[in-house]
C-alpha cells in the first residue's frame, strides 16, 4: 500500500541528484556549498520512521536540528549560487516557443487536472481507495498522491513536447532551486516557527505589552494595533496563518472581543486580510514574492515586493477603518 513516506523519499532522491549535479558543476563558484545545501535538505526527507527506531527519536530530532543550522549558515554566508545548466541558446528557445505556442501550458495544466481527477476517483471508489491506501481517512495522502501523479504526467508531457532528455529536466530543476535559493525551504521553517511562537507564549507577551504601553481602552487604537500587529507579525513570519493565532490570542480576543465586545467573526475575517497585507510586503513570504521574481528571472529579487507595497499599505489602512466601523455595530 502507498505510504506518505514514499513521497518524502522521492523528494529526497531528487534533491540528492541535484546536489551531485551541483558538485560536478565547475561553473558554479560555490559548487561545494551549493551541493552540500541541497544534499542536507534531501537527507532530511530521506530519514524517517526507520531512522527514528534505529537511532531514537530524540537523537534524530537533534541531528535534523543540526542540519537545519548548517543549512542556515550556508545560506546566510551566500553559499548557494547559480552555475551552468546546459540550456539551449536564446535563439533555440525562441524557436521552440514559436513552435509550441500555447501548448507550453499543457504540462502545467496537467498537474491540477490530474490531481482533481485522482481525488474524485479515490473518494468515489472506496474499493480502489482501500486497495491503494488501506482502511481509514487518508484525504491528505490521496491529495498528495494525486498531485505526484499529476507532476509525473506533466513531466512526461513536457519531455514529449520539447524532445528533451530526462536529465535536462533535472538540470532545469536545479536551475530553479539555485535561483530560489534559501527561500525554497521557508514554508517548512515558517510552519515550525509558528508552533514555536505559540508554545513560547508570544501571545501572552503581546497582551501584556499592548495593555501596558498602548491606550487600548480606545477602540480605534485597539483596532489599529490588532490590524497593524497582524501585518507586522506576518511580515516577520511570512505567513498570515501562523501570525493569526498569536495576534488574535494576544490582542483580538482579550481586548477587541472581551473588553470592547466586538464581533469575533468580523475580527477574524478582516484580521486575516490585514495579515495578507503584510504578505505583500515581505521577502519572508517567499512563495508569493521571491519565487515569482526568480522564475521570471527579474534582475531585482525584490521587484515584486516593491510593486506590491503601495497596495499593501492602502489595503491595511482600509482594513483598519473597516474593522473599526463594522466590528462594533
Amino acid at each position: 500500500m502507498f505510504q506518505q513516506q514514499y513521497l518524502y523519499w522521492l523528494a529526497g532522491l531528487i534533491l540528492l541528484v541535484v546536489a551531485v549535479m551541483s558538485w560536478r558543476d565547475k561553473a558554479n563558484p560555490r559548487r561545494l556549498t551549493t551541493g552540500l545545501f541541497w544534499g542536507l535538505y534531501g537527507a532530511v526527507f530521506l530519514v524517517g520512521d526507520g531512522a527514528a527506531e534505529l537511532f531514537g527519536a530524540r537523537s534524530l530530532h537533534i541531528a535534523i536540528g543540526v542540519i537545519v543550522v548548517i543549512m542556515a549558515l550556508i545560506a546566510g554566508l551566500g553559499g548557494v549560487r547559480l552555475g551552468s545548466y546546459h540550456q539551449r541558446s536564446h535563439a533555440e528557445r525562441e524557436a521552440s516557443a514559436q513552435r509550441l505556442r500555447n501548448r507550453l501550458f499543457l504540462p502545467a495544466l496537467a498537474i491540477p487536472v490530474v490531481t482533481v481527477v485522482g481525488v474524485l476517483l479515490f473518494n468515489n471508489l472506496p474499493a480502489l481507495r482501500v486497495a491503494m491506501f488501506g482502511e481509514g481517512n487518508h484525504s491528505t495522502l490521496i491529495t498528495l498522491f494525486s498531485m505526484m501523479v499529476g507532476c509525473l504526467a506533466g513531466w512526461l508531457i513536457a519531455l514529449r513536447m520539447t524532445h528533451e532528455a530526462p536529465a535536462q529536466s533535472l538540470q532545469e530543476s536545479r536551475r530553479l532551486l539555485d535561483a530560489i535559493g534559501w527561500a525554497f525551504i521557508l514554508p517548512q521553517i515558517l510552519a515550525t516557527l509558528g508552533l514555536l511562537f505559540t508554545t513560547a507564549g508570544v501571545g501572552t507577551a503581546i497582551t501584556h505589552l499592548t495593555e501596558t504601553y498602548l491606550a487600548v481602552d480606545n477602540r480605534f487604537i485597539a483596532v489599529a494595533t490588532y490590524a497593524i500587529g497582524m501585518a507586522l507579525l506576518t511580515m516577520i513570519m511570512g505567513n498570515a496563518f501562523a501570525a493569526f493565532p498569536i495576534v488574535t490570542a494576544g490582542i483580538g480576543i482579550p481586548i477587541l472581543v472581551l473588553q470592547h465586545h466586538g464581533n469575533p467573526a468580523v475580527m477574524a475575517a478582516i484580521g486575516m486580510f490585514s495579515g495578507y497585507c503584510g504578505s505583500l510586503m515581505t521577502p519572508m513570504a517567499a512563495n508569493f514574492n521571491i519565487v515569482p521574481a526568480a522564475l521570471l528571472e527579474l534582475p531585482d529579487r525584490n521587484a515584486v515586493i516593491k510593486a506590491q507595497v503601495p497596495t499593501g499599505v492602502l489595503l491595511l489602512i482600509a482594513n483598519i477603518f473597516l474593522l473599526w466601523l463594522l466590528m462594533f455595530r
